[in-house]
């Protein structure tokens, strides 16, 4: 009788130190897991087109375009316009280290929305761009085009 206890005992002990195992490792994950969540991601990014020249894309991929007929901290581009060109709006930007976080901005539209600029420039979608990478919107009528910081350098008109 008392050899049973003892079985009875040590098994107990060992389905026991089977799930503290299980418990700790799976906090140990979840703390692991919770730290790679905490990075920021980006909001504004670089993608290359072609392995050499470098646009500006959002979180998500997606190619941002500016409008020549804007100027600086005004967008000119409304109604129709709009339903071709949505808004690019973020609250917080955040970029990474080959692009300058002061270069970025937000303006109110008349229309009362905000929208994220880069040096004051209003940025935008373009609704025929389905996937990240898409750039169907460059040089669009020869007035839309994707922002390359490194070469960006708009004419007002």
């Amino acid at each position: 009788m008392k050899a049973k206890k003892v079985l009875l005992f040590l098994f107990v002990m060992l389905v026991v130190s089977i799930f503290t195992i299980i418990i700790f490792n799976g906090n140990v994950l979840a703390q692991a897991d919770t730290k790679k969540a905490k990075a920021p991601s980006f909001t504004i990014q670089l993608k290359a087109k072609d392995g050499k020249d470098f646009y500006l894309a959002d979180d998500k991929g997606m190619s941002l375009y500016f409008f020549k007929k804007d100027s600086p901290d005004k967008s000119a581009c409304a109604g129709e316009c709009l339903t071709k060109w949505p808004v690019f709006y973020v609250e917080k930007i955040i970029v990474p280290k080959k692009l300058k976080k002061e270069e970025f901005g937000m303006i109110t539209r008349d229309d009362g929305k905000k929208q994220s600029t880069y040096k004051g420039w209003p940025l935008y979608y373009f609704f025929k761009d389905q996937k990240p990478g898409d750039m169907n919107g460059e040089g669009f009528n020869n007035i839309w085009n994707a922002i390359y910081p490194a070469k960006f350098k708009p004419e007002q008109k």
